[in-house]
């Protein structure tokens, strides 16, 4: 099987960035790290590494929709990052539904064993993994990510 370019997925939040990878078949996502974040610059420029580490030829960022799916002020934030990032980087960066992944990372975390309190390190992370597997096997199904909104 053909190698896949690599995708990094990340569930961009006021205080952390969880990241995640594509593996090198595209189908399946890996954790990689929580970002602690600083300042938007600073932001990008790790990211930025982590896109060249890789040689991620895509992103994929978590939209924080209501549940109604309508918009909220986290939308917009993350959706002007991904902006940024989109330009800095040259790469397409698709928004992804996102709803409910943060709930399903705390079950998956609770189920693991971990306790409450020490979610923060990796919850992040999980939710990377939800978002860009989430990608990664509608792209499969329809070969098309039609439902990714591209900035």
């Amino acid at each position: 099987m053909e190698a896949a370019p690599r995708i990094l997925g990340l569930d961009v939040g006021n205080r952390r960035i969880g990241v995640a990878i594509s593996d090198e078949l595209g189908l399946t996502a890996q954790p990689v790290l929580t970002l602690m974040r600083k300042d938007p610059g600073s932001d990008l420029r790790s990211l930025m590494r982590l896109v060249r580490r890789y040689g991620c030829q895509e992103i994929v960022v978590g939209n924080p929709l209501r549940l109604t799916g309508g918009k909220s002020n986290q939308t917009e934030k993350t959706r002007k990052f991904a902006e940024l990032l989109a330009k800095k980087s040259g790469l397409p960066v698709h928004m992804w539904d996102e709803r409910l992944t943060s709930v399903e990372a705390h079950r998956i975390l609770y189920e693991a064993g971990r306790e409450r309190s020490e979610h923060w390190k990796v919850v992040d992370q999980v939710a990377a993994v939800l978002i860009l597997q989430d990608f990664l096997d509608t792209w499969k199904r329809v070969r098309l990510p039609h439902e990714a909104d591209t900035v």
